[in-house]
């Protein structure tokens, strides 16, 4: 089968989103803030969101089950409050969470946190706990910069961090480190902001013990790793200088890299470079780069014809399309076992 490791919700009925930008506004007026209950989307609606999107093309490519979590740039948890924060997160895993139980053989939940600047991590605890419990989440989205571009929280090394990592390790969850909307003008979202927050935390990784303290815990670090592979040679070389073990044995247990790299030159690099065991499929569909390539024909993010076009043998092939996922995704096998696949 072919599990697609990054996915979002990024066509919700349009009602979501207006209740969004409602609390947006409430923020600075709060004689504004829509109350939870105002929210009224039904299960036809859901369905008619995703058949004509990513069912669609799901089918179209033949992917099997999308790991499905909120719209990254949606999370923005630089937007008011930890209340405003936590209240958004809950509605946006609830979401997908309905999306996964409507077509429970093609999604699997993973699940926003209630991040917020300068606020302790522990507080994302609870809504673990919930999601884990009553929508069998099988991975976390965790944004190493809440602040949305200005990167004022401790490097995901730091002991700030530990008792969220305390419970993902605790519940078998595995970590997309994933940034968000950007607030700073320097970074545009989704070319410049989201491959710094790949290559940021990669850095942060390298140039710490954590996996030390963690060594079950799990990173995916999405779109390739940003420059990591294309920079191997660089990361191996400040690995020396700074005295760490060669990158296979410090971190290559723990991080991953997904294959949301739009052309064929750059998959194949990712394939050359970093292990196979260590790359999980992933479109990121339908996600930042939604059009069509004209060099191809086909869409910039229809990751499977790379891979399928990919230099590598077979059991690399199925290693990247299921077999790495299901090893990564403990929570997710099990479901997919107990569903006879």
């Amino acid at each position: 089968m072919i599990i697609d490791a990054h996915g979002h919700f990024t066509t919700t009925p349009k009602p979501f989103e207006a209740w969004r930008l409602r609390q947006i506004e409430g923020v600075k007026n709060p004689a504004r803030m829509p109350q939870v209950s105002e929210l009224q989307i039904g299960d036809d609606e859901i369905r008619e969101s995703l058949e004509g999107n990513q069912l669609r093309q799901m089918r179209e490519r033949g992917h099997d089950l999308t790991i499905f979590s909120p719209r990254a740039i949606f999370m923005a948890h630089h937007i008011g409050d930890f209340q405003v924060s936590s209240t958004w997160a809950a509605l946006c895993n609830e979401m997908c969470y309905r999306a996964t139980a409507l077509y429970p053989e093609h999604f699997a939940l993973a699940i926003m946190l209630p991040q917020s600047p300068g606020v302790d991590p522990a507080t994302c605890i609870p809504e673990i706990e919930r999601c884990v419990r009553d929508y069998d989440a099988v991975a976390v989205n965790l944004n190493p910069d809440p602040s949305g571009g200005h990167w004022n929280s401790p490097p995901l090394s730091d002991r700030h961090w530990y008792p969220l990592y305390e419970k993902l390790v605790e519940h078998e969850l595995p970590a997309m480190v994933h940034v968000s909307q950007s607030c700073n003008a320097c970074f545009h979202t989704t070319g410049a902001h989201y491959l710094n927050g790949d290559t940021t935390a990669f850095m942060q990784c390298l140039d710490s013990h954590l996996f030390r303290d963690f060594p079950t815990l799990r990173f995916v670090i999405p779109h390739g790793g940003g420059a990591v592979p294309y920079h191997w040679g660089r990361f191996r070389g400040l690995a020396q200088a700074l005295n760490k073990p060669v990158l296979e044995e410090h971190l290559l247990k723990n991080v991953f890299f997904d294959t949301c790299v739009y052309h064929q030159p750059g998959i194949d690099l990712l394939t050359q470079v970093i292990p196979i065991e260590n790359i999980l499929f992933a479109s990121e569909m339908v996600g930042a780069v939604r059009g069509i390539d004209p060099r191809s024909g086909h869409h910039y993010d229809d990751t499977r014809r790379y891979i399928d076009a990919a230099a590598i043998e077979p059991a690399a092939r199925h290693a990247i399309f299921e077999g790495n996922a299901r090893r990564v995704y403990p929570r997710l096998d099990r479901r997919l076992k107990a569903q006879g696949r």
